[in-house]
């Protein structure tokens, strides 16, 4: 069988690694047990997560072993990576209700069962009942401060303030992956390239006090050829849980991916063999157009499953008309209900044409009837229609 490395490597997932040849070969030769961490934040995964569960099933289907850990007790602290201000902190109820809802979500991707079933475990029921000292003296000890003040996560946080609480988050992750391998024999830590100093620490924690093998490994982050993330919009995260984000809008997100990324996101977010991907984005005209829609239907499909897919894919068909790209109309930013949008495209010329058009059935949003000319607008972008002919796709910025 393939190495899974190679597989990652192919598709454009590994950005470091430590001991390389070392896991290269245990990957090769033997299950590997590895853990992906999930902060349970909110009851919905989103966009920002795809190219974990990604990995976990690439890594899975290649024999060994997902640990699923939410982060109920380092949630409860709150990562400083990429932020500039803590985290609110939850209660054990939500957390609770938060990983059931992942765990419907992240079943479409990987098994729960069966040989190299994946298990979900929750962080807080080791860290919530530390004794300080004693962790102070088993874990604190191997952790220089100096070396910690250079990790990217705590040297850009310095400036507007750091709280000793967060600075505590790095030990309580490499805790974490100590505690994994000492239950589960857990090898690897995955997770994104923001991550790595905090996965580091983990590994580094391991071989140092258990004088064992431990290994830490990062993905490229799911980023625009201009170095954006990916999965936000205009009005936030792009879910996967249908009621937050629908998958029509799903779909239309991935639809509008730029010609430069949709070579990337097939290899990362798919798992169509690369020869078919090559084929798909060969071209850089027009016809990059069937990659996009076999990339959106692709997504679609797999977070909610085919039927949701086709249907999705019919609406942006009707959308579209089949003839060329749907016309675009940028509105302002401050452009947040179904009555603006209305009057910032030119569809209608007064309030009170918007209104009448509204209450006659005549505008439809993302394949939905609009009954509420303010209702709150969807993620950006969305298909407005007026009428049945009349048809744009509206970009709030």
């Amino acid at each position: 069988m393939k190495n899974v490395m190679d597989t990652l490597r192919e598709r454009g997932f590994i950005k470091q690694t430590v001991y390389e040849d070392e896991l290269y070969e245990k990957l090769g030769s033997e299950s590997v047990p590895f853990y992906i961490g999930f902060d349970p934040t909110a009851d919905s995964l989103h966009v920002g997560h795809f190219m974990q569960l990604i990995a976990m099933k690439h890594m899975q289907d290649a024999g060994h072993r997902p640990i699923i850990l939410i982060g109920g007790g380092t949630g409860m602290i709150g990562d400083p990576s990429g932020r500039t201000d803590m985290r609110s902190m939850m209660t054990r109820e939500t957390v609770k209700y938060h990983v059931e809802c992942f765990k419907k979500q992240m079943a479409r991707f990987i098994r729960f069962d069966g040989e190299n079933g994946a298990i979900v475990v929750d962080n807080a029921d080791w860290l919530l009942d530390l004794n300080y000292v004693e962790f102070l003296r088993d874990v604190g000890v191997y952790f220089s401060v100096n070396k910690m003040l250079t990790a990217e996560c705590y040297r850009s946080r310095m400036e507007k303030g750091l709280t000793f609480l967060e600075f505590n988050y790095m030990l309580m992750q490499a805790y974490d992956f100590l505690v994994l391998n000492r239950r589960y024999g857990c090898l690897l830590q995955l997770g994104g390239d923001d991550q790595w100093s905090n996965i580091l620490a983990g590994a580094d924690l391991i071989r140092r006090k258990e004088r064992k093998a431990a290994f830490a490994m990062t993905f490229t982050l799911l980023t625009t050829s201009e170095g954006k993330k990916m999965g936000k919009t205009q009005k936030g995260a792009v879910w996967l849980d249908e009621n937050k984000t629908s998958p029509y809008e799903f779909y239309q997100y991935w639809r509008n991916t730029a010609d430069a990324d949709v070579e990337k996101c097939l290899k990362l977010l798919t798992f169509l063999p690369l020869g078919q991907i090559s084929e798909l984005t060969q071209y850089r005209d027009e016809r990059i157009n069937r990659a996009k829609e076999v990339l959106a239907f692709e997504l679609t499909r797999m977070v909610h499953g085919e039927e949701k897919a086709l249907a999705a894919q019919s609406e942006a068909h009707a959308a579209f008309g089949g003839e060329g790209e749907m016309p675009e109309k940028t509105v302002p930013a401050d452009t947040h209900t179904v009555l603006q949008a209305l009057i910032a495209t030119g569809l209608c010329k007064s309030n009170g044409e918007a209104r009448r058009l509204v209450d006659q059935g005549g505008v439809t949003i993302n394949g939905e009837k609009v009954t509420d000319v303010n209702a709150e607008l969807p993620a950006s972008p969305f298909t407005l229609f007026k009428g049945k002919k009349v048809r744009l796709k509206v970009i709030v910025q």
